[in-house]
């Protein structure tokens, strides 16, 4: 073998294993309303103790994320939640054991988990970027240890380095592999509007080309750039790329400014895309947590009956 045709069986290695694991997921998603519906933690970190919430409050009660499903079954009658990484108090094996007793003595189930890799995924740095491929299987293992099905993957910036998709493409291409080895999804957000810009995703998604590596449309996060049809156009192109996990709200707050969507459009867009997996709802707005959580719920039933 010559020296090109070697580099290039280097460059296709990683999609082939891809290729060679699990040929796709295979959840089995509910059609009743309020089974497609979960419940964040992000919403509530003001109340979760936790040494990783950076989002805690110093006065007040706190609760352990252990008590989080119970107190969404018991408020909300939903028995779907989503835990952000940081509320996770531990990621030890004990603490772990705790926590999915915890969700299945509610009557519970972790549809995903929200989390970073500690380092960018296009870091010019290839020594960061191995470490945040690390990181992001050490993640997967964590889900399996929860029975979660899937993980959303934080694909986070570099001071003075333009977004890389081919960069992130090769480190979320090892991580998806590793994905499905343990039956495990990973998703994208549309989170942050510089380094996780819908459209910027959209290609890292496309490059990798695998049904381990998702979208997770969030209803509101595009408008952040103030262009309503780039968010519904966003919001599409996410959609259509989404399998298990969205975020639902309607509206996003951003230094004092508020953001306000239509959840029925988006609602819409969704079915259009032929979208089944869960809608979890993210509340953003100013006010208490457990009031827009129920108005978000609410609305929410009335668009998927």
């Amino acid at each position: 073998m010559n020296r090109r045709d070697f580099l290039l069986c280097s460059a296709l290695a990683p999609a082939a294993r891809l290729a060679a694991a699990a040929s796709a997921p295979a959840m089995h998603f509910p059609t009743v309303p309020r089974e497609r519906i979960a419940v964040a933690s992000y919403p509530f970190r003001a109340f979760i103790d936790s040494p990783r919430n950076r989002g805690r409050s110093p006065q007040g009660p706190l609760m352990d994320l252990k008590d989080f499903p119970a107190m969404v079954m018991k408020r909300f009658q939903i028995a779907n939640v989503e835990l952000l990484g940081e509320h996770i108090r531990s990621t030890e094996s004990g603490y772990l054991g705790q926590l999915r007793a915890a969700v299945k003595s509610a009557g519970s189930h972790i549809v995903n988990i929200p989390t970073g890799t500690g380092t960018s995924l296009y870091d010019p740095d290839a020594a960061k970027r191995a470490t945040a491929v690390a990181n992001g299987k050490k993640w997967v293992d964590t889900a399996v240890a929860l029975d979660c099905p899937s993980l959303r993957v934080n694909v986070q910036g570099v001071r003075g380095t333009a977004p890389d998709p081919a960069l992130a493409a090769q480190g979320l291409a090892a991580i998806a592999e590793y994905g499905a080895s343990r039956n495990v999804v990973i998703n994208l957000e549309n989170d942050d509007p510089a380094t996780e810009d819908a459209f910027f995703l959209v290609k890292i998604i496309d490059q990798v080309n695998s049904p381990w590596l998702r979208a997770l449309p969030d209803f509101g996060n595009s408008m952040l750039k103030g262009d309503e049809k780039f968010n519904y156009d966003a919001v599409t192109a996410m959609f259509r790329r989404a399998y298990n996990i969205s975020h639902m709200k309607d509206c996003e707050v951003d230094r004092g400014k508020v953001y306000r969507v239509d959840p029925e459009r988006t609602f819409a867009i969704a079915k259009a895309a032929g979208y089944k997996g869960y809608f979890s709802i993210e509340f953003e707005g100013e006010g208490d947590p457990y009031e827009g959580t129920q108005k978000l719920i609410d609305a929410s039933l009335k668009s998927l009956s």
